[in-house]
């Protein structure tokens, strides 16, 4: 693909031109730079840009309030419903059946109750198997799940990581070890897509893996939700949580999602139940005694709060104006030509990950051998809104939904001009 790439503003808006998602750029605020032109947003994977709509449907349940008050739950918009719409909506983003999902709590906090579902350990199975370059707070959640059950987290905690002088981790690698410890492995838990390289894993692969051998396999796709196509039902994922205020673009801290195989939800698994949770049909009877639908709204716990479901509502309505393997075309074309782009400067200060389009979210980290920090700040500076990961990557994510191939170009330039600046 990159051969067929030009470095100039033509052959950008040539693409964008020849693009079928363009218009959906229309439907999203931008940050504004102080002459009040646009910035060029390249940061989706950290926190997504707010829908134009996104305001009017919350005024209107504002005003559902003001004017309904508790009857809010059953009239005008129906407070007491519009989680059904939400996983309605998120059925064709992560491929599940909406009684496999749920709509609760925050990311990390759904890792701490669907742990306590499926992390069983027995006297043989005690560990659990991560990405040694996980997101720290699912590090966190998992140690401490650990130590909750007694056990000690350095030697029943097991990572994996690149070979050295690599970036990437090989599924070749996480399938070996996988084997190696299948005797005592009770969880495989692994990022969708890497936060740090934006680099997908083959979760089907590892999944099928995991089934062989009788171990349970659980996901975070926090960076994997609204950007690769999923297909948790059919793989067979046991779990899986995701955030949706990324690529999903439900605002800041946005409610998680979770999901449970079919196969799970007749399973007698221990839980933490709470009144949500019941049955719509008796869920305002008040029993003394849970009674569950044998869905994934049996992991409910709380009402969920309105003003932050109906931007996850508003924003998740987007994507049915197109679909994942859209999104995903386009996606692998900005990745590459971004890569192409930066290839073209011939820099030895830089290096780009993963280098396999077919193995990248909507991101690539840019390795800065030297003066990382203050090139990211001079792009700042100059417009452009990515993110720092220390010790040394600039996080671009050039994302389908809303970004252009100009704007990939001109982002070029800005990094090229960066590039001799703070030599």
């Amino acid at each position: 693909m990159n051969d067929q790439f030009q470095a100039t503003l033509e052959f950008a808006r040539g693409m964008d031109s020849q693009d079928e998602l363009k218009e959906l750029k229309k439907l999203y605020l931008f940050p504004k730079q102080k002459d009040g032109g646009d910035t060029i947003y390249l940061c989706g994977n950290s926190l997504g840009l707010q829908p134009k709509s996104v305001r009017n449907d919350i005024e209107r349940e504002l005003q559902s309030w003001e004017l309904n008050a508790v009857e809010g739950h059953f009239q005008d918009t129906v407070w007491s419903e519009k989680h059904i719409e939400a996983k309605e909506l998120m059925v064709p983003i992560v491929g599940a059946n909406v009684r496999e999902i749920a709509i609760l709590n925050t990311l990390t906090v759904n890792i701490h109750f669907l742990f306590i579902s499926f992390f069983r350990p027995s006297s043989m199975r005690t560990k659990v198997l991560i990405e040694g370059h996980a997101f720290p707070s699912d590090k966190y959640a998992i140690k401490s799940q650990l130590r909750y059950h007694g056990l000690d987290e350095d030697s029943n905690l097991i990572q994996v990581y690149p070979r050295e002088g690599e970036n990437e981790l090989r599924t070749e690698d996480i399938l070996l070890k996988i084997e190696e410890h299948k005797e005592s492995l009770a969880l495989v838990f692994l990022g969708g897509v890497n936060y740090y390289t934006g680099q997908v894993f083959d979760m089907a692969v590892l999944t099928k893996k995991c089934k062989e051998l009788g171990i349970t396999i659980g996901f975070d796709l926090a960076h994997a939700f609204a950007n690769i196509p999923l297909k948790l039902h059919d793989w067979g994922v046991d779990f899986a949580t995701w955030c949706t205020y990324k690529y999903g673009n439900s605002g800041p801290g946005g409610l998680s999602g979770i999901f449970i195989h079919e196969k799970h939800l007749n399973d007698d698994l221990p839980r933490f139940e709470g009144w949500w949770g019941n049955r719509m049909e008796t869920r305002f009877l008040m029993k003394d005694t849970f009674e569950g639908d044998g869905s994934a709204e049996d992991w409910v716990v709380s009402n969920p709060p309105i003003l932050s479901l109906v931007p996850v509502i508003t924003a998740l309505k987007i994507f049915k104006q197109t679909s994942m393997e859209a999104l995903r075309s386009k996606s692998l074309k900005l990745t590459s030509y971004l890569d192409f782009l930066i290839e073209s400067l011939n820099n030895e200060n830089i290096f780009v990950t993963p280098k396999s389009s077919e193995w990248r979210g909507a991101q690539i980290s840019i390795h800065i051998k030297q003066h990382g920090k203050k090139l990211f700040d001079y792009l700042m500076s100059e417009g452009v809104i990515c993110d720092w990961r220390e010790p040394d990557v600039i996080r671009v994510a050039p994302t389908p939904m809303y970004n252009s191939f100009e704007e990939v170009f001109k982002f070029y330039l800005i990094l090229k001009e960066g590039l001799e600046v703070v030599k």
